[in-house]
């Protein structure tokens, strides 16, 4: 194959979304900590399914057309730090072939350098041994085999990837923590398999293949994968329903089973207390109906896509130049996107990531207007962070990620503002974000409120207990399963098999005996008198001490402290 034009590349996305779908639990395994929050796989699994769904939609057959839709797609999409790096590299892979109705192999080469080259400008300061590292190798591989001369797609495609491969095995020498938890960079791997989906399209693969079957995931369940290519008049499932259930003692799996017969694209993900549901179905209501059983329900949305599949074929005819990716945009403005008057706008607003209804409450208690489910597994989108944004008729929004890995999608927000600013607090905790807020001025300009949003987190250290979920060693601390760990600051500190113990650690670790005040934010799976037992060791060890304490609700950490 000497030249692929837009058809072939929606091939290549597809399969490249199926490999990856299949591959993602397997990924996220690789994750460097072994806490519970291992979720690279499923962050560029759903980014790039959302690259892959406005792909494949557009109808015309210049590759031009649908990588640009591809790389709107992934921006929409984007979710954690690799999640968001693959969105640049999908960017430059789209401005490498702006234009072009097809594109032979050095121009395809050369579009998979500039996608490179646009991810390492996004990010600040860029690391080796990480997805760039990968992702540089391979491009730089496959852009010399074509300028040497090579023409066929499968051989330049072919050598990148072996030296992608090699990329990657080295990831552990040029990151030590990698080698410490003796694994290779989960981004890393993340790009390859889908590199490896685009060879199998270029050996002659199906097209569609992962928006018609079932996917055989690493656990071995059987998940239905994205819808894809699909005629206006023979939709099955014609409606994406999205919706947060807010319940008790929730079961994801059994839920997720229940509702596997009713549609497709089904995705339940969060907690017993909280569940995210999305399902493309013939019958919303229905669909309602039964998770009303379990709970209250929230942030329902449902978009007809008959309606976003007409809209893509007048976009692929030039009429309409926005994005429809899956689920992301009917074609028309939603009720929070009818412009408002700039006469009518006030002048801040403030969305903040968030698990945990305690901690929602405590939020909005503090003037933030959009709290965005997610956090911990569940890292929101840039796009579930902008339309938050879009719904507070403010002219200045204050964006707090209150996570490391939240952070880079948030700052893709200012591009999906048309008429207002995004200002992104870099606030990696939740005792950051609480900061930030109490930073905040009403009265004062945007940038005098950045900068004192900015320093009031300086201001707070931030530490955390949860659990392990494997065996593995940093520096002197060696790690089992099941074994209570304690973070301060993002690091693992200390290790136990009591939480009271390790929470004590992490308490030293933080200094709090030099400290005016401790924030204890207690999660779901903790009990009133232990909470109680903890402040009681604090204020006999130092009575005079401040104690604030609330019911976080968060799974999966049992204790968020802040210390000030």
């Amino acid at each position: 194959m000497k030249a692929i034009d837009g058809n072939k590349w929606k091939e290549m996305l597809d399969s490249g979304a199926k490999t990856l779908e299949a591959k993602k639990k397997e990924i996220d395994s690789l994750n460097v900590f072994p806490v519970p929050d291992g979720d690279t796989g499923t962050n560029m699994c759903l980014t790039f399914r959302s690259a892959a769904a406005a792909g494949v939609k557009i109808e015309s057959s210049s590759i031009s057309e649908v990588a640009n839709a591809a790389s709107m797609g992934s921006l929409m999409g984007a979710r954690g730090n690799s999640g968001v790096i693959l969105s640049q590299i999908m960017r430059g892979i789209a401005k490498g072939l702006d234009g072009l109705t097809e594109a032979n192999a050095v121009q395809f080469a050369a579009a998979l350098q500039a996608g490179v080259d646009t991810a390492y400008r996004a990010v600040m300061k860029p690391v080796e041994g990480t997805i760039l590292t990968v992702s540089k190798e391979f491009a730089k591989s496959a852009l010399s085999k074509a300028r040497a001369g090579e023409t066929d797609f499968l051989e330049i495609m072919q050598a990148g990837l072996a030296k992608g491969q090699i990329a990657l095995a080295k990831t552990p020498e040029m990151l030590p923590v990698l080698k410490q938890a003796g694994v290779v960079d989960a981004g890393g791997e993340g790009f390859l398999t889908i590199v490896k989906g685009w060879i199998g399209a270029l050996e002659g693969a199906g097209p569609g293949l992962i928006f018609e079957e079932v996917v055989q995931d690493i656990t071995g369940e059987n998940t239905p994968a994205v819808q894809g290519i699909i005629g206006v008049d023979t939709l099955e499932y014609p409606y994406c329903t999205e919706f947060l259930v807010k319940g008790q003692s929730m079961n994801p799996d059994l839920i997720r089973d229940e509702l596997m017969e009713k549609g497709d694209c089904l995705l339940v993900v969060g907690t017993e207390s909280i569940l995210k549901i999305h399902i493309h179905t013939a019958n919303p209501g229905e669909i309602l109906d039964y998770a009303l059983k379990y709970g209250s329900l929230h942030e329902v949305q449902i978009h007809n896509m008959l309606a976003q599949n007409e809209a893509a074929s007048h976009q692929a005819k030039g009429e309409d130049r926005r994005d429809f990716s899956d689920g992301l945009n009917t074609g028309k403005p939603s009720a929070e996107e009818v412009p408002v008057k700039p006469e009518d706008l006030k002048e801040y607003g403030i969305v903040a990531v968030a698990m945990g209804e305690g901690i929602s409450e405590i939020f909005h208690s503090l003037g933030v207007e959009q709290v965005v489910f997610g956090g911990q597994t569940m890292n929101p989108s840039t796009y579930d962070l902008a339309e938050a944004a879009k719904k507070i008729a403010a002219r200045n929004i204050f964006i707090l990620p209150n996570n490391g890995n939240i952070i880079m999608a948030a700052q893709q927000v200012a591009e999906l503002l048309e008429d207002r600013k995004a200002y992104i607090i870099p606030t990696k905790s939740i005792p950051q974000g609480i900061a930030a807020l109490l930073g905040y001025n009403p009265d004062s300009e945007p940038e005098a409120n950045l900068e004192s949003m900015k320093k009031a987190i300086t201001q707070v250290a931030s530490g955390e207990v949860t659990y392990a979920v494997r065996n593995s060693q940093f520096g002197d601390l060696q790690i089992s399963e099941g074994d209570i760990l304690g973070l301060v600051e993002e690091k693992i500190t200390a290790t136990g098999k009591e939480i009271l113990e390790v929470s004590k650690k992490v308490l030293e670790e933080m200094n709090w005996r030099d400290k005016d005040l401790v924030t204890i934010i207690y999660g779901k799976d903790m009990m009133e008198e232990d909470v109680e037992v903890l402040e009681y060791w604090l204020e006999s060890e130092k009575p005079d001490i401040e104690v604030e304490i609330y019911a976080g609700r968060q799974p999966l950490y049992y204790y968020i402290f802040g210390v000030e």
